[in-house]
């Protein structure tokens, strides 16, 4: 659980969930793009609702996608190309697929 932390400890959880995943499956679901970043898969999970009725939908995002949804998750609502550039950044940390 990455409640509740952020900055330097989310890449401290991001790092140690990396290292564990080269041994076990893991699956992780956050908000924290230091966590995110260090994934060798990344999901998007949406909700959608129509009157009493609710789905749920996952996909699997390709590099470019990785890089819009790190960005996303860095600047929310407005996503410029420094919050790209920090995303594509933390997305070629070592031990990460890096985006093309």
């Amino acid at each position: 659980m990455d409640a509740g932390i952020g900055g330097a400890v989310a890449e401290v959880v991001g790092r140690l969930l990396a290292e564990l995943g080269q041994r076990h499956q893991v699956l992780c679901v956050t908000h924290l793009p230091q966590v995110a970043a260090r994934a060798d898969r990344h999901y998007r999970v949406s909700k959608t609702s129509r009157g009493a009725s609710t789905s749920s939908e996952v996909c699997e995002l390709d590099a470019g996608a990785r890089v819009e949804e790190v960005a996303r998750m860095l600047g929310g609502v407005q996503i410029t190309e420094t919050t790209r550039s920090h995303a594509r950044e933390m997305l070629a940390v070592p031990g990460v697929q890096a985006p093309v």
